[in-house]
């Protein structure tokens, strides 16, 4: 059997490994340290836009985070895009708080504005005025951010921007997760760069990053002894995490450049088969292509339909998967308001996403492209 090519693996340049080796040679293997301070600083000059940064164990921990600075309460509720992750909904939850499901949008397939003001009306006119607003970049496409954010200033609710996916993608050269009140980033292993696990809450608030970092520390007061005055937590990235980061950024560029050559190279090779569609950049727009993503039409491919596809691919030991799969559809989750049509929906039934990983090689890339020619052959 061929090898596996697998959806979107941790790419490690080469200065990972020194990097982490001044941590232990100087024996600072702690969740504190200067590969912490030094990650912190990268991520903030290469966001720019005077965003402070403060570095965390999981993109989850920041938005959990962000919800406890903007005082989430048992019995608030917050609006979030459906189509996402189901981490983008969670904390919404950990805070017993009440999560309000928007629909997406076909331009960037994600939080459709009309939908979300709709959403802030009936719920005020239900006596809930939403206590924040999480759109989201799915695979690094940029959400309709200008038009979120003078919604969400009509009517004063601040955005905590889910970025997880989208770091280095732009709107107009400003780069995703600087946009909102509070923006945040993740490092898991299949994001486009990786500290293993890990996540960063971005503000142009100081205060916010400060506080966010207390909280993240275990809340430990200013004292000789242990004193406690907020409930905290165990969310900070540790010092030998941040040093893979700080090797990762220096290949950031690079990786996302690449992404965007599999995407490339993906459109090039499928785009005239019947029913198939890629998702464009809007004008302004530039996508991470943290993956490369098709939608099958089966009224135009003869029948053919997403689960064919990813079936063949499995078959041929190729990962892919189908494009999230929205929340007010899920079982916890579908007691919950939502508002919107069947985008959202439409796009998971149709949606898959291909291997897009920044090691691939020409002909991994090739592979997958054949295999997928080869089922419209038959």
């Amino acid at each position: 059997m061929n090898s596996k090519i697998w959806l979107s693996t941790p790419h490690m340049g080469e200065k990972e490994q020194v990097f982490v080796k001044q941590a232990f040679d100087t024996n600072w293997v702690a969740p504190l340290g200067p590969n912490v301070n030094g990650f912190e600083e990268d991520l903030s000059s290469f966001l720019n836009q005077e965003c402070k940064v403060a570095a965390l164990s999981s993109g989850t921990a920041a938005l959990h985070l962000a919800l406890i600075l903007l005082n989430v309460l048992p019995g608030d509720e917050v609006i979030c895009q459906s189509m996402t992750f189901s981490a983008s909904a969670n904390p919404i939850r950990y805070l017993g708080a009440t999560p309000v499901f928007v629909d997406s949008e076909e331009d960037s397939w994600n939080m459709d504005p009309f939908f979300l003001e709709e959403a802030i009306t009936d719920r005020i006119a239900k006596g809930k005025k939403p206590k924040a607003i999480i759109p989201v970049h799915l695979y690094g496409m940029p959400a309709k951010m200008k038009e979120i954010m003078e919604i969400a200033g009509k009517y004063e609710i601040p955005v905590v921007e889910d970025a997880a996916e989208a770091l280095g993608s732009t709107i107009n050269n400003i780069k995703c997760g600087t946009f909102g009140k509070i923006g945040i980033l993740s490092f898991n292993g299949n994001k486009i760069i990786t500290t293993s696990g890990g996540g960063a809450l971005i503000s142009k608030d100081e205060d916010f990053v400060k506080k966010a970092t207390f909280l993240a520390t275990q809340a430990r007061d200013t004292a000789p002894h242990y004193q406690h005055s907020n409930i905290g937590y165990n969310y900070r990235l540790s010092n030998i995490c941040a040093g893979i980061g700080r090797g990762q950024m220096e290949v950031l560029p690079e990786r996302i450049q690449q992404r965007r050559n599999n995407y490339s190279f993906y459109e090039k090779e499928l785009k005239d088969l019947p029913g198939i569609s890629f998702l464009s950049e809007p004008n302004g727009f530039t996508s991470n292509r943290w993956l490369t993503t098709i939608l099958v039409d089966p009224e135009k491919s003869e029948g053919i339909m997403r689960e064919n596809i990813r079936l063949r691919l499995e078959d041929n030991n190729i990962e892919s998967r189908p494009l999230w799969k929205p929340m007010h559809l899920q079982p916890i989750f579908k007691s919950y308001p939502y508002y919107g049509d069947r985008v959202a929906e439409n796009l998971f039934v149709n949606g898959l996403c291909l291997p897009s990983g920044s090691n691939l090689i020409n002909s991994e890339l090739q592979r997958v492209s054949d295999c997928i020619k080869e089922i419209f052959n038959e």
